[in-house]
């Protein structure tokens, strides 16, 4: 992620001036990292999550202050805060189950195949990760998915750097040993005959 900062960094800049050009393009390089964090913490409401994530990042932009570094940081706070809110409202009314207008989509014109085996190497990844103690998972997810550095993670978090850095090493020992254990799904354990 480092290499995209001083990129990312100057695209805020001039989105902060009013650029519209440039609030896209620090949209697409924040985004998914962003998603992919929203997705371990929320599953299947993660878009609508991040849309009102983003759209309080958009209203409060001219009050952001920092690098992109800073500008990711910034966004996985906001992003984590409406997640927070959003798991809150769903223990006070659990949700009924709906046809979702997505069954109703015609497919694209993309490589549905390939669109598939990341969609479910990614949602492998992630349900491994739900599997970790919260503190845990949050902090893979903002080191690994959204590129935070540790001292960003535990401002985020709202916790010390050690201690972020602590939860991150513990979960991805632990996530190295859930795969060690179970091979991926669609491959055959090799140690067995």
């Amino acid at each position: 992620m480092g290499e995209h900062d001083a990129e990312l960094g100057t695209e805020v800049e001039r989105a902060r001036g009013g650029d519209e050009d440039a609030f896209a393009r620090a949209y697409r390089l924040v985004h998914p990292g962003l998603l992919g964090y929203l997705r371990g913490l929320v599953g299947e409401d993660a878009e609508d999550v991040a849309s009102e994530a983003w759209l309080e990042i958009a209203r409060d932009l001219g009050r952001f202050r920092g690098d992109g570094a800073g500008f990711r940081g910034w966004t996985a706070t906001i992003a984590r805060h409406r997640a927070l809110d959003h798991l809150r409202r769903q223990r006070r009314r659990p949700r009924t189950a709906l046809l979702e207008q997505d069954l109703l989509d015609l497919p694209g014109a993309h490589d549905t195949e390939n669109a598939a085996l990341e969609s479910l190497s990614t949602g492998q990844a992630l349900a491994l990760i739900r599997t970790l103690p919260r503190e845990q998972a949050e902090a893979v997810l903002l080191r690994v998915v959204v590129g935070l550095d540790g001292p960003s993670a535990a401002r985020v978090l709202g916790k010390r750097a050690g201690a972020v850095r602590t939860a991150g090493y513990r979960g991805l020992r632990k996530l190295a040993g859930l795969m060690a254990a179970e091979p991926p799904q669609g491959q055959k354990d090799k140690r067995r005959p």
